[in-house]
């Protein structure tokens, strides 16, 4: 059974943060330039939420705000589901379904972040356990014959 760790040790470990005192359109920035559509919010060192593009479309674009003028603290999800490497791809994929998320902040035993992932980050590894699976089937079956 595949765990997040396996999901972080391909894709890496490398966070994009934010502060909570940013204002959204400098998120919004950092998201364009690092081409990801979620940044981790953290103040001292310590992870207080996740801002997404999801959080700026319904409570910046729908409520009028403007977004040079709105801080990541008005907006952000101070309350994020969590994981951490040990969760299995499964508990990941019924979390994001459940919920109807699209990231999972990684954090480690003492609440360190230690990474993100993301639906598509599941998707490929997903793809890739597949193939493996089919690869290594086919050669089973041709080392029958």
């Amino acid at each position: 059974m595949s765990h997040v760790k396996n999901i972080l040790q391909k894709k890496g470990y490398a966070t994009i943060t934010i502060e909570s005192y940013s204002t959204v359109y400098n998120a919004l920035e950092m998201m364009m330039n690092k081409n990801v559509g979620a940044l981790l919010v953290m103040d001292s060192d310590k992870f207080i939420g996740i801002f997404t593009e999801r959080d700026y479309a319904r409570k910046v674009i729908l409520e009028g705000k403007a977004s040079k003028k709105t801080l990541i603290k008005e907006i952000m999800n101070d309350h994020p589901v969590t994981v951490t490497p040990t969760t299995t791809v499964k508990e990941c994929m019924n979390l994001m379904t459940d919920k109807v998320i699209r990231y999972l902040p990684v954090l480690d035993d003492s609440d360190k972040v230690v990474g993100i992932i993301s639906m598509s980050d599941i998707v490929k590894h997903l793809m890739e356990e597949q193939k493996f699976i089919i690869d290594s089937l086919q050669n089973y079956i041709s080392n029958q014959q």
